[in-house]
């Protein structure tokens, strides 16, 4: 078996379920778990109406570059969500259907990482001597701390090294890219953004991604941004800005060195379809391409159908950005009587300092009160500086809004 298994560590919901084991919660109280995002709201519809009529076209394998119907349906949704200009998003070179942004964001790195840095042909010459005199010394991968599990395992199955920035209050939940040294970006391959953040919910503004793009620019490398949260905002003037904006402010029409990760499981409340796309630098999709023909990974036509309804339409994301945004509302005063937490500007996450021990917390939270957190020590690795998510929880407000109630009650008497 491949021995880089060996480096990954376990994903935080296997630890979630060893802290928890054990632990008898009183049996009045119904369980309510707010420890993982997966959204819960009821689907739209027509999304499964289009789900429906899908399933007469199962009678041929689905090429993995999707239709080019779907292909255009996320091209033009890019175009409009972002004030991008009209066909600004070829749908034949720069759109690529994905099976859900986990897989997507895992295969990628296993197919832009490069192990023979030396030989690099991509980019700029100084780049690549850069390496040259480096030694051609294992490639990095650099990612936000805490993260998305994903990230990580991602980069030490391709045989790179993870590289961490510390997203903390100090740096405004966002990574520091000045405090880099510049012989960390010249191993740099892969930097991953996330916006709006997990687990801290903080939206990365134009300028920050006209900054990272400039980096790239000047040691060639990738920047790929993790945009499946860019739906759920708290402030309907202020959307989240997408790398491809950056892109084009920067005289970049064909989004060189860019690759954007686009889902409908946040956006529309349909985790179970397993339905997303990358969009971006053509010269990056067209090898990404090439690797997922040979990966396997296909989407289903019905899938595939039932997205191009949902892409096609936003009343629907609307009506689920204000479920989500009356969440905030009522849970926040509750919890902000007993807790450090502050309303975040995107996802549906809430981010708290609990004052000591993250697992006894949640450990004690569950035995006392049967509401289960995740602990945010599990969401990041241990820097210089200590762990950035360790005396923190994250706490997902998927579940209905009496369930998300109930739980703040509930965590407001456990603390009182």
């Amino acid at each position: 078996m491949n021995p880089r298994l060996d480096r990954l560590q376990t994903y935080p919901f296997e630890k979630l379920a060893r802290l928890k084991a054990g632990v008898e919660p009183p049996r009045g109280l119904e369980p309510i778990a707010l420890s993982i995002g997966e959204p819960q709201h009821a689907p739209p519809g027509f999304v499964l109406a289009a789900l429906r009529e899908g399933v007469t076209r199962l009678g041929s394998y689905p090429p993995t570059i999707g239709s080019l119907e779907l292909r255009a349906a996320c091209a033009r949704w890019l175009e409009r969500r972002f004030g991008l200009p009209e066909k600004a998003v070829d749908p034949q070179t720069m759109v690529l259907p994905v099976n859900g942004t986990r897989e997507a964001l895992f295969s990628f790195v296993q197919a832009a990482i490069d192990l023979d840095t030396g030989r690099r042909a991509a980019g700029g010459s100084r780049a690549v001597a850069d390496r040259q005199a480096d030694g051609g010394r294992q490639p990095l991968v650099a990612m936000p701390n805490p993260f998305y599990q994903i990230y990580e395992g991602a980069a030490l199955l391709a045989g790179a090294e993870p590289y961490l920035l510390d997203t903390t209050a100090a740096t405004g939940y966002a990574p520091d890219l000045a405090a880099v040294p510049a012989s960390v970006w010249q191993r740099c391959q892969i930097l991953f953004l996330c916006s709006p953040g997990n687990p801290t919910g903080a939206v990365l503004p134009r300028s920050y991604l006209e900054r990272a793009l400039e980096i790239a620019e000047e040691h060639d490398f990738v920047v790929a941004a993790d945009e499946c949260y860019t739906e759920i905002y708290l402030d309907e003037q202020a959307p989240p800005a997408s790398l491809l904006q950056a892109a084009l402010a920067r005289g970049h029409e064909r989004f060189e060195r860019c690759i954007v990760f686009h889902s409908l499981s946040k956006r529309s409340s349909v985790p179970g379809m397993r339905s997303g796309f990358v969009a971006g630098d053509p010269r990056l999709i067209s090898r990404f391409l090439l690797y997922r023909t040979y990966h396997g990974s296909a989407m289903s036509p019905m899938v595939q159908h039932a997205s191009i309804a949902a892409w096609g339409d936003d009343t629907h994301v609307a009506a689920n950005r204000r479920l989500y945004r009356s969440k905030f509302e009522r849970v926040l005063p509750i919890l902000q009587t007993v807790l450090e937490v502050e309303r975040p500007a995107g996802a549906f996450y809430l981010w708290p300092h609990v004052g000591g021990d993250d697992e006894r917390f949640v450990r004690e939270l569950y035995a006392a009160r049967n509401v289960t957190l995740l602990p945010g020590s599990y969401l990041a690795r241990p820097s210089a500086a200590g762990n950035p998510g360790a005396g923190r929880v994250r706490i997902s407000l998927t579940p209905s809004l009496e369930q998300c109630l109930e739980a703040a009650e509930r965590i407001r008497d456990f603390l009182r």
